[in-house]
């Protein structure tokens, strides 16, 4: 089981979740990634770009779960959980 760790900005997102009713789907998603962060289903993507090297899973068709893994210390590092089109 990893370590979950979570950024300022990922803090910062979860009152936006509440209040968008999506806090339930992203904590099912998180405790899928507890147990393997390359668990497909529910899908996930490779990061390019500004992100190269991050993972993406969906909340929903706007908003994402962006995260790092981070093998040796069994720590996975939440980058965001709101839409990254934003950022």
């Amino acid at each position: 089981m990893y370590k979950i760790v979570y950024t300022k900005t990922a803090l910062k997102d979860i009152p936006k979740l509440k209040s968008a009713h999506l806090d339930e789907k992203a904590k099912a998603l998180i405790s899928v990634i507890k147990e393997n962060p390359f668990q497909n289903p529910p899908p996930y993507e490779k990061l390019v770009g500004d992100l190269n090297g991050s993972y993406s899973r969906r909340i929903n068709v706007q908003h994402r779960l962006v995260y790092d893994v981070f093998e040796e210390e069994q720590t996975i590092k939440i980058l965001s959980l709101w839409t990254h089109y934003e950022r």
